[in-house]
């Protein structure tokens, strides 16, 4: 039986850098603002669009 903890790697094997990565909070709060970044944009672009096409908004 291994008294080594959850977190550490066990001797010999060595832990991936995504999954430390995927550990990280730092990296989940990145993507996450990046996330609500790109939605927000891609709304944005999408009303414009639609209210050019409906003639909402004069294109000159």
């Amino acid at each position: 039986m291994s008294t080594a903890d959850d977190d550490e790697p066990a001797q010999g094997v060595r832990r991936s850098g995504l999954a430390a990565a995927a550990r990280d909070r730092r990296v989940w709060l990145i993507l996450a603002v990046v996330a609500a970044l790109l939605v927000c944009c891609c709304s944005a672009a999408v009303g414009v669009v639609l209210s050019l096409s409906a003639g909402f908004l004069d294109a000159r």
